[in-house]
């Protein structure tokens, strides 16, 4: 009984080719946008969550306070008010897993005939340990190499091609500054950073090295910054409260003076630029939601167009037996059929579309499985609904008078 009912429905909408078209558009509109908006949104969200994974976890950088000389102030960092020992003491701690102080720079890198400008970072084991960074060639170096000042260095993946090529970097000779520094080892992968920096385009080097020879520091022991990880994210507000208290007190910094430091909390940063991401999404999914329901009331609207039309086919129908469950179905299948073709039309150039933007814009998109039974439900639910009103509309009509209709 279905079946025959679906073939004439079928039939039925092949009888106006044109309007079924022009009535199905809206659904293929609103999935395929749905579809491309999500897919678009979901690839935002993915970008976000690997800056943040290549970041580190449960995170606080600790800066320097500015300085003031004749009237002009510095920025953060711009004093030497934090030095190693403040980091030692920030160890000790409860709920701190890893302290890296750091003392960075630029400089000019030479190896052979090839040179290339690059991020030299000094800094001490537990660097690699709070930033999640592997060495995937070689070793990292060691506690003694820092006590050591020794001139050995890590080297990022960038920062290894434009020197080496396609050359082992591990073993060889380079020159910071003209200072010759042995390659212990190659870092891994960890791509752009959530400023956009190229994060692989480093070279990391023994902290007293950086501060003895090659940057040189104002006041022994002094760093720009300290990086600072956490057991897990939920202590992370006890343990900013007990750096903030500690470091007051062995700056001697007396109630009611500001610090002399400026601590961030980058997993905090992080997880509102997610938020903001998924936010994004959502507001995508609903705008192109939009088109949906446009496509929903435009099914409607045909089909009381064509119960209008066929009001004399549906007086015949009703006169030779036919029950009112059997208009209302017959109504109903040709609603969830344009609504369903729509839907899979739509689908195919949502995700055409998707992989088009990928393709010329090099944005990455995620055309995941639960978009695309989203979509797609959302839209026959929306045909459904919408189609519902003019089949029962057609059910309803009195046989008498609809025999009557010219």
């Amino acid at each position: 009984m279905t079946l025959a009912m679906l073939g004439e429905a079928w039939r039925a909408m092949g009888a106006n080719r044109l309007r079924t078209f022009l009535t199905m558009l809206g659904m293929v509109i609103g999935v395929g946008a749905v579809v491309l908006m999500m897919s678009i949104g979901q690839g935002a969200q993915y970008a976000i969550k690997q800056s943040i994974s290549a970041m580190g976890s449960n995170l606080f950088i600790l800066l320097s306070g500015s300085t003031q000389a004749g009237g002009v102030r510095s920025g953060s960092g711009g004093g030497y008010t934090l030095n190693v020992a403040d980091a030692e003491a920030i160890a000790e701690l409860s709920g701190v897993q890893a302290v890296a102080p750091i003392h960075t720079g630029s400089a000019q890198v030479v190896y052979g005939p090839n040179n290339w400008n690059t991020s030299v970072i000094g800094t001490m084991p537990g660097y690699l340990d709070a930033r999640s960074w592997p060495v995937v060639a070689g070793s990292a170096f060691t506690d003694s190499d820092v006590r050591s000042a020794t001139r050995v260095a890590l080297i990022g993946q960038t920062a290894a091609a434009n020197l080496f090529g396609d050359e082992d970097p591990v073993g060889k000779t380079i020159r910071i500054r003209q200072s010759p520094f042995v390659i212990l080892g190659m870092l891994g992968v960890k791509g752009q950073g959530m400023d956009g920096r190229d994060q692989d385009d480093t070279i990391l080097i023994p902290l007293t090295t950086a501060q003895r020879q090659v940057f040189g520091s104002q006041f022994p022991g002094s760093v720009r910054m300290v990086m600072v990880q956490t057991e897990t994210q939920e202590i992370m507000p006890s343990v900013e409260k007990e750096m903030t208290e500690l470091l007051r007190q062995r700056h001697r910094i007396r109630e009611g003076f500001e610090n002399d430091f400026f601590l961030r909390n980058l997993t905090a940063a992080a997880d509102s630029a997610a938020e903001s991401t998924r936010i994004m999404s959502l507001l995508l999914g609903a705008i192109a939601s939009v088109s949906l329901l446009v496509g929903g009331i435009g099914i409607m609207n045909i089909m009381l167009v064509s119960v209008t039309e066929r009001t004399r086919e549906i007086g015949i129908r009703m006169a030779i037996g036919a029950r009112e469950r059997d208009i209302l179905l017959q109504f109903l299948l040709e609603a969830i059929i344009i609504s369903v073709v729509g839907c899979l039309i739509g689908l195919l150039l949502g995700i055409a579309g998707a992989l088009l933007v990928e393709a010329t814009t090099g944005t990455l998109v995620i055309i995941s499985f639960s978009s695309v039974v989203v979509a797609f439900g959302v839209a026959a639910a929306v045909g459904i609904f919408f189609g519902f009103y003019p089949a029962k509309k057609a059910a309803q009509l009195d046989p008498i008078e609809a025999l009557r209709y010219q």
